[in-house]
């Protein structure tokens, strides 16, 4: 099920930042914010962002964060800080902000329920902080969301890390996300760690939280564009084409436009 990129990685990276660029002087801002994870897709946003030659400000927002991440984070920064001088950075510790308002708030005997819960309002908080920064110094929250994740699968937190002002790399799969941050020389140890959301202070991974690789995933996506149905497949394939239909049933909600109830003109 492996899917091999085939994006052309020089003018794609060309595009988008230029897209980028077009966009923030349109807006007429200073330029970008982008919370760092120590993952991929925040690696290779920031990398697309300073391009730019626009101001970027890089965001550790750590809330009982494991340390690999926060080291991978760190590396990334500091090798992108040296590649381009208008990238700055900014540690935001959150962990104090998060567990007052774990004390604040009301719990449940349903501890699933909670730990799910507690874990979308770290990216909450974490969105947030990126926005008061952006609004202090001009800046737009650049989102870090790849295709399979914002519109295959929803695997991201309404108004916390889906809460941004633009998406640059959310029309690339996973796999060309990686394709991408080969050619832009992101850290190798960024490059071959599991994806991790990293929101529930452990090492748990994506595919631990899915139940299927991104390589799985993209697949299953592209199999439902062409109009597959789980009859189609066995085995794992089945599995895999089942579990995305399920996550791109329940995670609707994300992807679509808030509904908004219409009042007939006859009732105003």
């Amino acid at each position: 099920m492996a899917k091999k990129s085939t994006i052309q990685t020089e003018k794609v990276n060309n595009h988008i930042v230029e897209w980028l660029k077009n966009y923030a002087n349109n807006a007429k801002v200073n330029g970008f914010v982008i919370g760092i994870s120590g993952g991929v897709d925040s690696a290779v946003t920031s990398t697309l962002c300073a391009q730019t030659g626009l101001q970027v400000l890089c965001v550790e927002m750590p809330i009982h964060q494991a340390l690999n991440q926060v080291s991978r984070g760190r590396e990334h920064i500091e090798q992108l800080k040296k590649r381009f001088p208008n990238v700055s950075n900014v540690e935001t510790d959150l962990t104090d902000t998060f567990e007052a308002f774990k004390s604040a708030v009301p719990t449940s005997k349903d501890s699933t329920k909670v730990n799910l819960s507690l874990a979308n309002t770290r990216a909450r908080l974490r969105m947030t902080s990126l926005y008061y920064l952006a609004g202090i110094h001009g800046l737009l929250v650049a989102g870090t969301g790849n295709k399979v994740e914002d519109f295959g699968v929803g695997f991201y937190t309404k108004y916390g890390d889906g809460g941004v002002d633009l998406s640059p790399i959310a029309d690339l799969m996973k796999s060309d996300v990686y394709a991408l941050g080969e050619f832009l020389a992101i850290p190798e140890s960024i490059l071959t760690a599991a994806p991790t959301d990293g929101l529930f202070g452990d090492n748990r991974t994506d595919e631990d939280q899915l139940g299927a690789s991104y390589d799985e995933l993209e697949w299953a996506m592209l199999a439902a564009e062409s109009g597959n149905t789980p009859a189609d497949f066995t085995g794992r394939e089945k599995s895999v084409f089942e579990i995305y239909n399920r996550l791109n049933t329940s995670n609707k909600h994300k992807m679509d436009p808030i509904p908004v109830c219409i009042i007939p003109k006859t009732l105003k």
